[in-house]
Order: C-alpha cells, then sequence, then structure tokens
C-alpha cells in the first residue's frame, strides 16, 4: 500500500502525493481526508472509507491510503511494513510554526489524540518539558488546553499556550493565553504549542 499525507488542511497535498494519487488503483481514507484530496482523484477511481484501520496492511500493493496532516505524526503511517510507501503531507505541526514564525529545532512533538493511557502523554509532556523543549500537542478529548495547562502550573512552568485551530482552513483561527489563563479552543480540530518563556 501507497501510504499519502493530504496535509492539515485545503491545498496542502505535495506534488509526490497528488501523482500517487492520481495513478491508484483505489483510494481509502476517512471522511476528512477524502475531501481533502477529492481534486485529484480521478473520477474513475474507486473511493472507500476506512473502517477498519487495522486491516490496511491486506489492501492491494498499489491503493492509496489517505492520512490527514503527516502520516507519521499520529496519522496512520504506524501500520506502514517494510513494503509499503509512506508519503509525507504537511502537518499541523509545520503549519503552526510556520504561522507562529517559530523555530522547529527546539521543539518536541507529542500526542495525547487517540491514545487510551493520557497519562503516558502525560509524562512525555513534562519529561520534554523538564529539557527544556517546547512543545507541540495533538490534544485528546480527556487532555485537551485546560487539562495541559493544569499540569503546567504543577510542574510550576512558565509558558505561553497557543490553540492553533481548523489550521489551512478558512476558519483557522489561533488563540494565545498562559498557564494561567488557557486559550479555549471552539473547535474540536486545533493543537496545542507550549512555548517556554
Amino acid at each position: 500500500m501507497i501510504v499519502v499525507g493530504v496535509g492539515v488542511g485545503p491545498k496542502m497535498l505535495t506534488a509526490e502525493g497528488i501523482e500517487a494519487i492520481q495513478k491508484a488503483s483505489v483510494v481509502y481514507g476517512s471522511g476528512r481526508a477524502l475531501e481533502l484530496a477529492k481534486p485529484y482523484i480521478p473520477e474513475n477511481t474507486p473511493i472507500d472509507t476506512i473502517k477498519d484501520y487495522k486491516n490496511i496492511h491486506f489492501l492491494p500493493a498499489d491503493a492509496v491510503i489517505l492520512s490527514t496532516g503527516d502520516p507519521m505524526f499520529s496519522g496512520l503511517g504506524k501500520f506502514a511494513t517494510d513494503n509499503d510507501i509512506v508519503i509525507p503531507g504537511i502537518s499541523s505541526f509545520q503549519v503552526a510554526c510556520a504561522r507562529l514564525k517559530v523555530n522547529l529545532t527546539n521543539f518536541s512533538c507529542v500526542t495525547a489524540h487517540g491514545r487510551k493511557e493520557i497519562d503516558s502523554a502525560k509524562d512525555e509532556l513534562i519529561r520534554e518539558i523538564r529539557l527544556g523543549k517546547n512543545v507541540f500537542l495533538l490534544p485528546d478529548e480527556k487532555f485537551g488546553a485546560s487539562e495541559v495547562c493544569e499540569v503546567l502550573k504543577e510542574f510550576s512552568v512558565k509558558a505561553d499556550v497557543y490553540s492553533l485551530e481548523e489550521l489551512g482552513y478558512p476558519e483557522e483561527k489561533i488563540l494565545k493565553g498562559d498557564v494561567l489563563n488557557p486559550p479555549k479552543p471552539e473547535s474540536d480540530l486545533y493543537g496545542l504549542m507550549i512555548v517556554l518563556k
């Protein structure tokens, strides 16, 4: 299979990703991923919504599996085997750094999204902060802006906290807060950027 990152929002597919989509025998993805890739899927190419992600490795070698953002950042690249191809997409982390004009080099990326054990995301967040790293975090409904700021407050961390919502979409919104006054995201589609002071 070929895992293609469709980017975090519209117009964020790479030329390599578009080419793979146009040559695919079949295209699979979530509703959102299929919508982002729709302009590039040939009319006669079969498309299907993925229902069981754990079995995607049984798909044909020339099938394209769409992953929102970048497949290797909390995406479907984790299901790829040595025989599969992974084509990167523009991630929410890259777009967040570009919007805020911050350098990617002093960041760690943490994901709480879809984790059964939120404590491991909390531990990872604190470990990276203690190393002096800024953090880009993909939240979960159980570990969002307020919960993240509570953890940071508990460890006396001083940082600006940004909520970056609907990146790449016309509704894009960036809210700035801090540990004591967390941003209040209005969308479920957001990332958090923690920039140490």
